[in-house]
């Protein structure tokens, strides 16, 4: 009896994880995880929470309504990256070049962002509750029409 229990166990406990990790491409995930780099990948909805992805070449990558919550992403290159709806709560993003990328309705609740380029990117519907922002071009309100500097 505890036989079948502990086979029965071990072929449905991975079908647990699958709908866990549910990355558009849990290849790309892997290759992040282990190089640092997924240039063009699809990350889509991937759980990458706590994630260490400092210096991570992330160049026009899909992180549309990724998990980042807790990711530090010090020094990452996300130039033209999607993160459409990704969750960054808590996240360090220091000297993170979001050139070009596509912010649109991120959660940046209680992240750190420091020193980070913003310059042509979309930024409708941001969630930036308790979020520390320096030297970044992210605020609330302003003036239109305002220019956010590029990095030289």
């Amino acid at each position: 009896m505890i036989r079948k229990l502990l086979v029965t166990l071990s072929l449905v406990t991975p079908l647990f994880f699958v709908s866990a990790v549910k990355a558009g491409n849990p290849q790309h995930v892997q290759k992040l995880i282990s190089t640092g780099e997924c240039v063009g990948c699809n990350l889509s909805g991937a759980n990458l929470q706590g994630a260490h992805l400092l210096g991570a070449d992330l160049r026009k990558a899909n992180l549309q309504g990724a998990n980042l919550t807790g990711a530090n992403l010090e020094g990452a290159d996300l130039t033209g990256a999607n993160l459409t709806g990704a969750n960054l709560t808590h996240a360090i993003a220091t000297n993170v070049n979001f050139k070009q990328a596509n912010l649109n309705r991120v959660n940046f609740t209680r992240a750190q962002i420091n020193d980070s380029n913003v310059y042509g990117a979309s930024m409708n519907n941001l969630n930036v509750t308790e979020a520390k922002i320096y030297n970044t071009g992210i605020g609330i309100g302003g003036e239109d029409g305002a220019q956010v500097p590029d990095w030289k």
